[in-house]
């Protein structure tokens, strides 16, 4: 294996290698500029809106000695060079931010160990992660925090991690925590780790690496053109698809109906969880017709329409607004930054049936993968590169404390999806069990739920605003109640005699399965 790589397992169910982050040299120094979108992350960040995403595994007991997680973690770490990197911004911010080596780094800083009070409850362990990611993490040192924590009343332990958005997107995260995860009981050897922190630039430097690359931008700029103008067929085709994106995602930013999920938050956060199986999900599947992603979000949709039910609000066509990250990262791509674009989907919480609800989401995500709204996306952060950096963190403050100021009503929650290993993880020779994620809300967006795979279970991670959404289990426990009835109606329909009706056969792209017909209870 070449330095710089290491043994992961993404969410295919195989080992792979994966390469360390693109460094560069300037001036002598060990330098890595931020993307345009890592930037986003960490320019959008405040006090209020936290920009980390996280996820609690929890592993079967005995927990082991802190000393020998933090052992693990130490033999990992040559794999994963930004945990040993912090941020540093060039003064006056005429460069994107730098990742730079952390000459003071500390491990044990960084891993942490905790324990419940008793008895040791879900509720407890719920608590604590709430707690834990409504505090922001420290700038002056690698954005990222891990912490052990014993005393689950079922014997088992737990690992709650926390990484800085501007690091990691949702499918660059899940690879980095099987990185510093094993394959087997018995931990593979690694290799010596050697590692001493580069020397770390000065002000100077930054400033002076930062100018060199905003002269070569108008020279970057001109070969993009160049490059465009030489296949011109392609260059209307992209330009064509990113024009068509672009409307279809202008019609989703109109204002929706007012709803209680929607308005300004404060600094602390509830989490809750829900769980399924893979199997289960795929009998809805197979039942029903549409795909995967359907049946989870049909799922998510019943949580929501139980919310606000719950809260006596009208629901008759009405629909939430959600930001659906899409992932953008090319096949074999394993570096850790952010390649992601967004769609927005709506989700029919008017619609009381499930099988009625599960059919609209179905119709609406395949015309959502033709609307072109994920090239749109990307196409704008393509531009935002060519930005200059202070106008560009200007730009964005400027936009968060407007939104604190004015309602927004275009987007209501944000919902991903991020497949896992199919394949068990262990730390210390213990199996991870449960994987349980977080994603961060921003202003306008009181709510979010992330979706995980991992091992033949899906889980949901429900994030929520501490102080305008108490009722947040109502939303977990709709998600449970939703895939519930769904799987009895699959049940009941694979029971249940099915007209023979002899139609003429047609080819239907396995991409874009439509929902079975023949049967009372088929999706319509």
């Amino acid at each position: 294996m070449a330095p710089g790589e290491a043994v992961v397992v993404p969410s295919h169910g195989w080992p792979v290698a994966v390469t360390a982050g693109d460094g560069c040299e300037e001036e002598g120094y060990d330098m890595d500029r931020m993307s345009p979108l890592d930037a986003m992350f960490l320019h959008i960040e405040d006090g209020v809106t936290h920009m980390h995403i996280a996820s609690c595994a929890i592993f079967e007991g005995p927990a082991p000695a802190y000393a020998d997680l933090l052992e693990l973690f130490r033999s990992k770490l040559q794999f994963v060079p930004r945990y040993r990197q912090k941020v540093r911004f060039t003064p006056g911010g005429i460069g994107r931010p730098t990742w730079v080596d952390d000459p003071h780094f500390r491990l044990d800083y960084h891993v942490r160990h905790t324990a419940l009070p008793p008895p040791g409850d879900d509720a407890a362990l719920r608590n604590l992660m709430g707690r834990l990611m409504s505090q922001q993490l420290d700038r002056n040192r690698p954005l990222w925090e891990t912490w052990m924590v014993e005393g689950l009343a079922s014997g088992e332990w737990a690992l709650i991690s926390k990484v800085h958005h501007c690091m990691v997107d949702g499918i660059s995260g899940t690879d980095m925590m099987a990185v510093l995860l094993d394959v087997s009981r018995e931990p593979a050897p690694t290799a010596a780790d050697d590692w001493k922190p580069n020397a770390e630039p000065t002000d100077t430097d930054l400033v002076r690496a930062a100018i060199a690359e905003t002269l070569a931008s108008p020279n970057e700029i001109a070969r993009w053109v160049r490059a465009s103008t030489r296949t011109p067929k392609k260059m209307m085709a992209s330009a064509n698809e990113v024009a068509r994106g672009a409307l279809a995602l202008g019609r989703r930013l109109t204002p929706n109906t007012p709803m209680s999920i929607e308005g300004t938050i404060g600094p602390h956060r509830r989490w809750a969880w829900a769980r399924t199986t893979i199997s289960d999900v795929k009998a809805v599947r197979v039942a029903f017709g549409g795909t995967v992603n359907d049946v989870v979000l049909c799922a998510v949709t019943k949580g929501f329409r139980e919310l606000l039910v719950s809260r006596g609000e009208q629901l008759d066509g009405q629909v939430v607004r959600t930001l659906v990250p899409v992932s953008v990262r090319g096949s074999g791509d394993h570096s850790y930054n952010n390649q992601v674009s967004a769609m927005i989907a709506e989700l029919p919480v008017g619609i009381a049936d499930p099988l009625e609800r599960l059919a609209s989401i179905h119709e609406q995500m395949a015309g959502l993968k033709e609307s072109h709204q994920a090239v749109a996306g990307s196409a704008l952060v393509e531009l935002a590169g060519f930005a200059p950096p202070v106008l560009l963190s200007l730009g964005l403050r400027n936009a968060m404390s407007v939104m604190r100021r004015t309602a927004q009503r275009s987007v209501n929650t944000v919902t991903t999806n991020v497949p896992g290993p199919q394949i068990p993880l262990y730390a210390c020779g213990r199996e991870m069990r449960d994987y349980f994620p977080f994603v961060p809300l921003s202003q306008g967006v009181r709510t979010g739920v992330a979706i995980m795979s991992y091992n033949g279970k899906v889980t949901f991670g429900v994030t929520g605003d501490w102080d305008s959404v108490p009722d947040l289990e109502v939303l977990s426990t709709g998600i449970e109640a939703g895939m519930r009835e769904l799987l009895d109606l699959a049940t009941q329909n694979a029971v249940e005699p099915k007209p023979t009706v002899k139609r003429k056969r047609t080819r239907t792209p396995a991409s874009t399965s439509t929902p079975r017909r023949g049967s009372r209870r088929s999706v319509r």
